[in-house]
């Protein structure tokens, strides 16, 4: 199957939207979170917190109200998500956010969002030689206009034909994938087993110290009925069905792929066919990228409590969590300040797989309650 290269015309009328609204075409997943949504979309990250899937228990806190996880934002732009424009038949490698929340998200929010393009930055990576890293500045408002969260989000555009036929990246890891052993099983058991949330036990900001461990939750192995756990509540813009679908195909022909029967599919199927996940130089389907970010944004909620806010989340998504890995998300606090009257806990937080790799890095700040 030959892929489109990435050429100097049709980067140059990419740039000419720099700075632009972005008008998309798609309808995000959702326009307004609601108590299913807010449960199904922490459902599908394994986040069991009441305060996201028990309205009763979530009226009882100090917010008063059903809350939705920070990253279900994920499900109502279509562009923070990854959907990227220009640069037609130019495969899409979501990298990364950069978020900023400003109020908790509640139950009957109804969102509007706006996206401009903000920058186009060229790269040489290991994973497909030349790319471009497009990045986006997304807004987050309420029915009352009130801002709820800002964000930058990026993807890298790679040449398909050269990230399966040059990059570098995932030759060892081919050899590393196999079938894990009831011990190791039973590793995976035991962390599920003992991963406990702050919950009701207020973690005041007076406690915490510089250097203090985040504690551990894991995440996988990853399988297809996670990929379509996933899918079910995050929504995916490029995933139509059926007279939808061919008539996306006919207004994007450059998302029509061919799969092995020759039917057209689009793009997002490297996250369930082993043979297109290799066309784009991965050795296996693999999660998405707001995935792992919402995975990072439990890590912070289950250990800051029900009396904290998380702020702000930067992650760079740096590997690919492939069919089969395990991760444990982690963290370490590196500052504390008090800013504007607000006490902010800082830390490192990443992702790390069974083979030792960081596949995603970055950095958190939650707001404290303070014993004064």
């Amino acid at each position: 199957m030959q892929h489109t290269k990435i050429n100097h015309e049709a980067l140059e009328k990419l740039r000419a939207r720099l700075g632009k609204p972005v008008q998309r075409v798609t309808p995000p997943f959702y326009t307004e979170i609601n108590a299913d949504a807010a449960r199904h979309f922490a459902s599908s990250i394994g986040d069991d917190n009441p305060l996201y899937v028990d309205p009763e228990y979530a009226a009882k806190s100090r917010w008063k109200s059903g809350l939705a996880t920070p990253c279900i934002l994920y499900s109502t732009n279509n562009v923070v998500s990854g959907a990227v424009e220009g640069l037609p038949g130019v495969h899409a490698m979501f990298a990364g956010t950069d978020w900023t929340w400003h109020q908790p998200i509640r139950h009957g929010t109804r969102i509007r969002t706006e996206a401009t393009l903000k920058d186009l930055v060229e790269h040489e990576t290991r994973f497909a030689g030349r790319a471009i890293q497009q990045i986006y500045a997304i807004s987050f408002f309420d029915q009352n206009d009130t801002l709820l969260a800002t964000a930058d989000s990026w993807c890298f555009r790679t040449e398909r034909e050269s990230a399966k036929s040059e990059g570098k990246k995932y030759k060892e890891v081919e050899k590393a994938i196999r079938k894990y052993t009831e011990e190791e099983l039973d590793v995976f058991r035991n962390q599920y087993r003992s991963e406990k949330r702050r919950g009701a036990e207020t973690r005041y900001f007076d406690d915490v110290n510089v250097g203090d461990q985040i504690d551990t939750i894991l995440k996988g192995p990853y399988t297809l009925t996670s990929v379509i756990a996933f899918m079910q509540s995050w929504g995916n813009y490029g995933t139509q069905n059926h007279r939808i679908a061919w008539d996306y195909f006919d207004k994007h022909p450059k998302l029509a792929i061919p799969n092995a029967y020759g039917v057209p599919e689009g793009p997002a199927r490297v996250h369930w066919d082993a043979e297109f996940a290799r066309e784009v130089g991965v050795p296996a389907p693999y999660d998405f990228g707001p995935e792992r970010i919402a995975w990072l944004s439990h890590l912070m909620t289950d250990w800051m409590g029900d009396d904290g806010f998380l702020r702000r989340l930067n992650v760079r998504v740096r590997d690919h969590n492939l069919l089969g890995d395990a991760t444990w998300c982690k963290g370490t606090v590196t500052g504390k300040r008090v800013e504007d009257g607000k006490a902010i806990v800082s830390a490192d937080v990443w992702c790390e797989n069974q083979r030792g790799a960081r596949t995603a890095v970055g950095s958190a700040e939650v707001i404290l309650p303070t014993k004064s």
